[in-house]
């Protein structure tokens, strides 16, 4: 099982940790939703793991009085704006998302005015700011979808080069507007990797995240979001699977399915593979502080929050 370690911030063990917490959230009526690329020990003491798309739906189904959200900054925002009511604790208030930093709303509001009759396609790895001045909200799971289905010819799609081109591929009937912004972890891996991987395992299928670049997609056997990939990976005829996506999605592969296995490309990054630091930034000592003392409350302009509600729930009814 994939591990990393635990900082000791708590001299508690990491077993009586996550009990601790558990309890806690079921005392304060809370829940933990935590994305598929956290630590081991924080997504095994979660209420529900997912990927963007299912975490929004989940904070926005969810009555709970408290959403604990262990995910980057723009996730949290996300369940703050489904669910205003609610109390969003986000456990580390530094972790961002540099893609989400990487598009301003006054660049939109600048392309809006280039390309009037555009509609901005925003991907969900975006500010709230950024998400009240878009059209549609995406997901990686979802984007080609909600593309085809909207009235305009013309698109502008912030901020994510890869996954712009990658629907653009398979919507040519409309114009794109791409930014150029990326995923730094998901950029990270390159054809060369790949080649390397398929040479060595040419019986391993090669499942690929859409945010990587264009020559690393181009020699998968399937591209997807990480739910897709989980969905691809466990279920596939194949004993072993080549993944090229964040690492921390290997604990819920080998929960789901562990008779196969799951290569990830060799990094000298953290653990041996590529990962994004800014997830792994929460720990169980800062979940365990944030819930007992309700702190790092996720709160949001009410106009904000109006206005940004709008692309997210037509990408939920579109999808």
């Amino acid at each position: 099982m994939l591990t990393f370690q635990l900082q000791k911030e708590d001299t508690r063990s990491v077993q009586e940790l996550q009990r601790e917490i558990r309890r806690l959230a079921e005392e304060k009526k809370a829940v933990i939703l935590a994305h598929y690329y956290q630590r081991p020990e924080v997504q095994e003491i979660a209420d529900f793991v997912g990927d963007s798309l299912e975490l929004s739906r989940k904070a926005a189904q969810t009555d709970a009085e408290i959403i604990v959200f262990c995910g980057v900054r723009f996730m949290c925002e996300t369940a703050k704006i489904l669910n205003p009511t609610r109390k969003v604790l986000h456990p580390n208030p530094e972790s961002g998302c540099p893609m989400a930093d990487m598009i301003t709303p006054q660049q939109v509001m600048a392309l809006k005015e280039k390309h009037p009759d555009a509609m901005v396609v925003s991907y969900v790895n975006t500010t709230a700011e950024v998400k009240a001045v878009s059209d549609v909200c995406v997901t990686s799971a979802n984007a080609i979808k909600v593309v085809q289905k909207l009235p305009a010819r013309k698109i502008i799609f912030v901020p994510d080069q890869a996954l712009g081109n990658w629907v653009k591929r398979h919507v040519p009937d409309k114009e794109f507007i791409i930014w150029q912004g990326f995923c730094p972890p998901h950029f990270e891996f390159t054809a060369r990797e790949v080649k390397k991987l398929k040479e060595k395992y040419p019986d391993a299928p090669v499942a690929v995240h859409p945010e990587c670049h264009q020559e690393v997609i181009d020699m998968a056997d399937f591209v997807g979001s990480t739910s897709q990939i989980v969905q691809f990976a466990t279920t596939c005829p194949a004993q072993r699977v080549i993944v090229i996506t964040e690492v921390g999605l290997k604990h819920t592969l080998m929960k789901k399915n562990p008779n196969k296995e799951y290569i990830f490309p060799d990094s000298m990054n953290y653990c041996g593979s590529v990962y994004c630091c800014t997830m792994k930034a929460i720990t169980l000592e800062k979940v365990y502080t944030t819930l007992r003392d309700e702190i790092n409350e996720v709160t949001l302009p009410e106009e904000i929050i109006e206005r940004a509600v709008i692309p997210i729930r037509r990408m939920l009814e579109l999808t």
